[in-house]
């Protein structure tokens, strides 16, 4: 395993670095107070090439490794969540679920315009009664002859209401349990699909989350995204590329709260000396910033294994687990070094703390992560 960037990452890094400073850094704290996202912004990063960068070329994309995927969302976590969130969703989540499970018609038909930030994708798994018992999913889907007809309420959806493809998880078989779960692949417009924005988050403000109403939703066969009844292990898969997303953002967010607290150190005196010269700010900072490159490091390890296309839920989930409570407590310490300063919109202090608490609920919350380590380690089958 190498812990160098090589020059074509290298360049994807500054690349992306450079946009971000520019770009996203500068408007972050305007649109979370208008709870907007910024698609002009959304659409200049795919002219860039960087949302589809680990998109395959045939698909419109860059054609780089999971490393260099992790490179984009680190930086992007940098300067906004939100646009880091959209970044995980179209990409992990619904871009390369496609291209795992899907024919080449539907890739072929959803992959290239997503890659190239002219389409959003979400992913209804979620529901008002069914968060990590995923497979206690009420909704339903009933085969009429060529078609499917869905029923049943999706909750807490990012790109709800601006996406143009829903995957969509629904059960064919109600007496099956997780095995009796069909992924489905909904256009926007589809007679019955009707989104409700959400409003007044305590974070990830910029981003668009919302509810999905399927009331009759007819659907073709042809829509099915992997077999009848793999509609588990579809969407596992695809949260195993959504954490490791999620892990590399919460680097990112961590290293910018740390960057503050470090610059801030350095010029606030108190008792005669700039704050970084005491020691328990000095402890803060250490500890910070080794937590920063313990989080980097298990991120990277986990692209390691999925650049060699070999299991790798374990490593990823412990990276989602460690990066998620991560950058909570980074962000507390940044606050710390910062004082009361770091309680006012001032400083992005405030949001970042306040976006960083996504990051142990969704995709699986810190306790579903530590449930699928631990029945890992003792060779159970945590859900199925």
């Amino acid at each position: 395993m190498n812990f160098e960037l090589d020059s074509e990452q290298q360049a994807v890094q500054k690349m992306v670095r450079d946009f971000v400073a520019k770009e996203i850094t500068p408007k972050a704290k305007e649109w979370d107070l208008e709870e907007r996202f910024p698609m002009d912004v959304w659409k200049k990063l795919g002219d860039l090439g960087v949302i589809g960068t680990a998109i395959p070329e045939d698909y419109e994309g860059s054609g780089m490794d999971f490393h260099s995927h992790a490179i984009v969302a680190e930086e992007l976590g940098y300067g906004c969540s939100s646009m880091r969130g959209s970044y995980s969703v179209n990409i992990s989540l619904v871009a390369k679920t496609i291209l795992k499970w899907g024919t080449e018609e539907q890739k072929q038909k959803y992959v290239p315009p997503i890659a190239l930030g002219e389409s959003f994708g979400c992913y209804g798994l979620t529901e008002p009664d069914s968060g990590s018992n995923a497979a206690g999913m009420t909704s339903s889907a009933e085969k009429d002859g060529d078609y499917y007809i869905l029923n049943g309420n999706k909750m807490w959806i990012t790109h709800a209401n601006t996406c143009d493809v829903s995957i969509i998880f629904a059960k064919t078989d109600k007496e099956k349990g997780a095995k009796g779960i069909t992924a489905f692949l909904v256009d926007k417009g589809t007679p019955g699909l009707t989104p409700q924005p959400l409003h007044e988050k305590i974070g990830l403000r910029a981003q668009d989350t919302g509810e999905i109403n399927m009331d009759g939703v007819r659907v073709h066969k042809e829509q099915m995204l992997g077999p009848e009844g793999k509609g588990f292990a579809v969407a596992m898969s695809a949260l195993d590329n959504a954490r490791y997303t999620v892990s590399a953002g919460c680097v990112g967010t961590a290293q910018a709260a740390y960057d503050i607290a470090k610059d801030y150190a350095k010029g606030r005196i108190q008792f005669g000396k700039p704050i970084g010269g005491h020691q328990l700010v000095q402890g803060l900072l250490a500890n910070m910033i080794m937590d920063i490159e313990m989080g980097r490091m298990m991120v990277w390890r986990a692209g390691f294994l999925k650049n060699k296309d070999v299991p790798n839920t374990r490593e990823t989930c412990m990276a989602k687990y460690f990066c998620g409570e991560m950058v909570n407590r980074v962000c507390y310490n940044a606050m710390q070094v910062l004082g009361g300063y770091s309680f006012s919109g001032e400083y992005p202090l405030e949001r970042m703390y306040r976006d960083s608490r996504i990051n142990t609920l969704y995709e699986g919350t810190s306790q579903i992560q530590q449930l699928i380590i631990g029945n890992n380690e003792l060779g159970i089958s945590a859900f199925v």
